[in-house]
């Protein structure tokens, strides 16, 4: 039932933003950034609230007065923030719970992201208290609403020793000092909020937390846009011996509010405290046998770091050496954060295939698929292939099924992610005449499973990131497809494209040629 509602989900979410890449390309996607523009929205509601904390006044008949002022009289400027303060915050909730949707249904909440998930439960706590607070200071019959009724559900604690709702009894019962405690309040739960984002991100390498400059400047236009002509205003000023029997709810952050007049207390805070202990606990739901994680070899580790420069989720460290080589520093794996992605075996300089004088066995490894493996595959998947279009696909099993797009001239070879394999490999297949070109294919762009595997692999290639694919590869035997799962139509006509280039060129010049010995990196230094 799980894997069926995930399959579900991941699939409706891989067809929106397949229109969204037709529309715009990956740079316009916003489910691909909808972390970092949570970030985004955060900081627009602090500049925005920041502003309006200039003009607030505490007090029970100046609050309201002073949000008027800036909605009506400052409307120009004032009215403005106050309306990106409303619109950023309905925006920030709706990126947090699509973003939440999508790790769920694509399955990147388990395993070595139980981190990073089980810091984002308090968040929607913080998130819905520092929202409340914001409604309370407008303090019009909305905000009296939401006191009364939160005030009683808070009341059913056993550990509120005095009554909060006494304290909205009537108008009499209101102090202006209420509204100092909600201003510090409101000032002080979204900077535990920021630090729980900070803490959110801290086992990612490089985590995204803006979004691209076109995304940003599109998504705060559409914001002023809303707020000219839709301006946040306020309902009638709270009165507290009066009732209140109609208010307009902000659906956004006040969802579950109706069912507080017809559940009981106690039943709201089993539901939410239910709810909040399953996704604490999902990662482990069911239990799951993890993966081998990458393995060190210290004969052939010379210490160069680029493991440790390459992982995505901070598990591999420098510590000095406990051997006699003569090198200052090893790599190491901390397993509870390996993502067995085998991204730093691709950026091993000892993972090469030319590889002969000695056994295949890199500075660091994967127990399941390991580097002489994916030599042993490579050659005996090229002993099969007829044709002058020959070519090897290396695809990420996140990608589409690329088993089929084998035949007679084509060879496929499944990797974990797309940067587990090594650039030399690509010198390999083409200087030593297994096929005429390599293709590599994997997740859509800017939508990487392990983050940053495309990244690397794009920079490898063009020689930007070590270990760089050499200079005298003919690049144009090489292409690249990034399609994600549901791509594969595309992924098909590039392969057939590219295919149709290589014929075009010629039987690659160095077919069945043995490279000299200087063209053999061979050393344990790589």
């Amino acid at each position: 039932m799980l894997e069926r509602t995930q399959r579900s989900g991941r699939r409706l979410f891989e067809w929106v933003e397949a229109g969204f890449n037709r529309i715009g390309g990956h740079r316009w996607n916003p489910f691909y950034q909808l972390g970092a523009l949570s970030f985004f929205f955060f900081w627009i509601i602090t500049v925005s609230g920041l502003y309006l904390y200039i003009f607030f006044r505490t007090g029970t008949t100046a609050a309201y007065e002073s949000v008027e002022y800036l909605t009506i009289d400052q409307w120009y400027l004032g009215g403005v923030m106050r309306s990106l303060h409303r619109y950023a915050s309905d925006a920030f909730v709706v990126t947090i719970v699509l973003h939440i949707l999508r790790e769920f249904f694509i399955g990147r909440y388990r395993y070595f992201r139980w981190f990073s998930w089980v810091t984002g439960v308090p968040l929607l706590w913080l998130t819905f208290a520092a929202g409340i607070g914001g409604y309370w200071l407008v303090w019009d019959s909305l905000a009296q609403y939401i006191a009364i009724t939160t005030a009683e559900w808070l009341d059913w604690l056993p550990f509120l020793t005095d009554p909060i709702a006494r304290n909205f009894l009537n108008q009499a019962s209101m102090s202006d000092r209420f509204f100092s405690l909600l201003s510090f309040l409101h000032i002080a739960i979204p900077l535990f909020l920021l630090l729980g984002m900070w803490i959110h991100i801290q086992r990612m390498t490089l985590p995204r937390s803006n979004p691209t400059r076109i995304l940003a400047v599109g998504t705060i236009s559409a914001l002023l846009v809303l707020s000219f002509i839709l301006p946040a205003t306020s309902q009638e000023p709270a009165n507290l011996d009066n009732l209140v029997f109609t208010v307009n709810l902000d659906w956004f952050y006040l969802n579950f509010y109706p069912l507080l007049d017809k559940w009981s207390a106690g039943s709201i805070w089993a539901l939410v405290f239910g709810v909040t202990l399953l996704l604490v606990v999902m990662p482990w739901l069911p239990p799951h046998k993890p993966e081998p994680v990458a393995v060190v070899d210290l004969e052939n580790c010379n210490g160069c770091g680029r493991c440790f420069d390459d992982c995505p989720f901070g598990a591999v460290d420098m510590f000095p050496r406990t051997d006699n080589l003569p090198f200052s520093h090893e790599a190491v794996v901390d397993s509870a954060l390996c993502a067995s992605c085998g991204i730093c075996v691709g950026s091993c300089p000892t993972a090469t295939p030319f590889r002969r004088a000695t056994a295949l066995v890199p500075g660091i490894d994967m127990p399941q698929l390991k580097i002489a493996d994916i030599r042993d595959k490579t050659v005996q998947a090229a002993e099969k292939l007829t044709g002058h279009d020959r070519v090897i696909v290396y695809g990420c099993r996140n990608g589409t099924d690329i088993n089929r797009l084998q035949g007679s001239g084509v060879a496929v070879i499944s990797l974990p992610c797309i940067s587990a394999l090594p650039p030399s490999f690509i010198d390999f297949v083409i200087a030593r005449g297994h096929a005429e070109g390599v293709f590599l294919t994997g997740c859509q762009q800017g939508d990487c499973y392990y983050r940053l595997g495309i990244d690397w692999t794009e920079q490898r290639i063009a020689g930007l990131r070590d270990p760089a694919l050499r200079k005298k590869v003919p690049r144009e035997r090489v292409a690249t497809c990034w399609s994600g799962p549901v791509g594969f139509a595309r992924q098909k006509a590039e392969l057939v494209s590219f295919r149709a280039q290589l014929l075009e060129m010629g039987p690659n010049r160095r077919n069945g040629a043995i490279i000299n010995k200087t063209d053999t990196p061979d050393s344990k230094g790589g």
